[in-house]
């Protein structure tokens, strides 16, 4: 966790980007570091978290990290919450709460509040086209006998 707390720290003192630093550890090594880099790369998913999990998994040459535990400067942005699930990360520690990252500045209620609302009813609102087209993709997955499943 000082790790994570220290890359955050140095992330805004080098002027680089957020305050926001996650490790992920493998059998007690660290395998991967990422730091928030939104604004230095214009890319609103380069999240520590979400730039850890991709270092990672380049490293280890998977998309699951099942025996993986990530360390993270602050609880997990909505974004980051999904792709610690995707990623199938054993186990996550935090440091700062999301309560702490809102007095700072980077509030995620929005986010959560959307997630909740029918989509047409969403701040950005968003509605469902061309459903029997696109349902073809998942029939030929469903029958691919050349498909790795996750």
């Amino acid at each position: 966790m000082a790790r994570a707390i220290k890359l955050a720290v140095e992330n805004v003192r080098t002027g680089r980007g957020g305050p926001f630093g996650a490790v992920i550890v493998r059998n007690g090594e660290i395998i991967a570091e990422g730091v928030n880099s939104v604004t230095q790369k214009s890319d609103p998913t380069a999240h520590a978290e979400v730039s850890a999990i991709r270092e990672a998994c380049s490293r280890l040459h998977t998309f699951e990290l099942n025996d993986c535990e990530l360390y993270t400067s602050c609880e997990p942005c909505p974004m980051c919450l999904g792709a610690i699930y995707w990623a199938r990360l054993e186990r996550v520690y935090y440091a700062a709460t999301a309560a702490d990252a809102a007095a700072a500045g980077f509030d995620d209620q929005l986010i959560y509040k959307e997630i909740s609302r029918e989509p047409a009813s969403r701040k950005i609102p968003m509605a469902a086209l061309m459903r029997p087209e696109a349902l073809a993709a998942f029939r030929a997955w469903q029958e691919s006998s050349n498909k790795t499943a996750y």
